[in-house]
């Protein structure tokens, strides 16, 4: 039932997400390549939303990148942009913090890329933004896939930032 409440929930965010940026960014803040059609890019981001969530569960593991064997952070990331969008994403966490384009927590959509610092080093972790400040990932050894919500202390004080990855 909490999986149902949370897909409702963020299909509900993803629907005004598109609106809601483009009333408080600038025309010009962003490129139009991001300006993809609203139907375009939303289809997708649920695309790769569902797909992420249906991996909630799956068993982390260090260097993990299929549902198969288990998942590590950037291994979930890669998996679901890969067979979502047909994007391969570089391998670690902080070689993906170097993609797209720097997105602030306030203009987050669902489908960004958000980062942590959980290792001593910034961007040691990275998750996809499911929208209502929530993201899943693949946490560490001996836990499993699942959704976290931004605004916990400790999620909130390792916030590094987000990236936009057209899609």
């Amino acid at each position: 039932m909490k999986k149902i409440t949370i897909v409702v929930a963020i299909l509900g965010g993803l629907a005004a997400a598109p609106a809601a940026a483009s009333d408080s960014t600038p025309a010009a803040a962003e490129p139009a390549a991001s300006m993809q059609t609203p139907a375009g890019y939303l289809e997708t981001a649920r695309e790769v939303i569902f797909y992420a969530l249906s991996m909630v569960g799956i068993n982390y593991r260090w260097g993990g990148n299929s549902p198969q064997t288990g998942f590590d952070c950037s291994g979930l990331v890669n998996h679901v942009f890969r067979q979502i969008a047909g994007l391969v994403l570089p391998r670690d966490s902080y070689a993906m913090a170097r993609l797209g384009r720097p997105v602030s927590f306030e203009d987050l959509r669902p489908g960004d890329l958000v980062f942590f610092n959980t290792m001593r080093r910034p961007f040691s972790h990275v998750g996809i933004y499911l929208g209502e400040r929530r993201f899943v990932h693949a946490p560490a050894a001996g836990k499993a896939v699942h959704v976290v919500d931004m605004a916990e202390p400790y999620w909130a004080a390792r916030y590094n930032g987000a990236r936009r990855i057209d899609l």
